[in-house]
């Protein structure tokens, strides 16, 4: 690769789900390669999938590239070496923008979403059977999702839980709205 192209790659924004994923979860607790394909598979299985596990050896090359993640010294010793690797501080405040961003992107879906949806004004009915088949889905989500706030492992999804307003409810202990009778102007948080 010559220098220009490696100034380019630098300069560009990292687009691969897999790498924010397995950044976030080095941010979580410090891992080497095969506990973070495990952790990435119970964490991501029905959102995000990886190719292999050599996917992960690439995408740890790359987020240690771009000083996200550095290797923690003295873990490659031993008969069969397993480098652990840490979450630099450039990482977490680049994976802090990066999730930032999403919320963005959430918001941008939410809004083509309802405006979509106005032209079923004609047809209340519609438009309501949509909306009760959207807050069924975020439920049954919700359920199906347990948000680990310290680290423990089981079925965390929580970037499936907080993907949808019933998730977000769910999780802070109430009942999202969207109801046949509820007043669907400021409905969405």
């Amino acid at each position: 690769m010559g220098e220009g192209q490696l100034k380019r790659h630098e300069n560009a924004p990292m687009r691969s789900l897999v790498n924010w994923a397995l950044l976030g979860l080095v941010i979580e607790r410090p891992s080497y390669a095969y506990e973070l394909a495990q952790r990435f598979e119970r964490t991501y299985s029905d959102a995000l999938a990886l190719s292999s596990i050599s996917h992960v050896y690439t995408a740890l090359g790359t987020l240690k590239e771009r000083q996200l993640v550095e290797e923690i010294p003295g873990t490659r010793e031993g008969r069969q070496p397993k480098p652990h690797y840490k979450a630099t501080e450039h990482g977490i405040s680049e994976y802090e923008s990066w999730l930032s961003g999403q919320i963005d992107e959430d918001r941008q879906r939410q809004r083509i979403f309802v405006v979509q949806l106005a032209a079923l004004a004609r047809h209340p009915a519609a438009a309501l059977q949509i909306l009760e088949r959207y807050e069924q889905a975020c439920l049954d989500e919700a359920r199906a999702t347990t948000v680990s706030a310290n680290g423990d492992e089981g079925t965390e999804k929580s970037g499936e839980l907080m993907r949808c307003p019933s998730g977000r409810m769910h999780a802070r202990g109430g009942v999202y709205p969207l109801r046949a009778g509820s007043q669907l102007s400021g409905a969405y948080p």
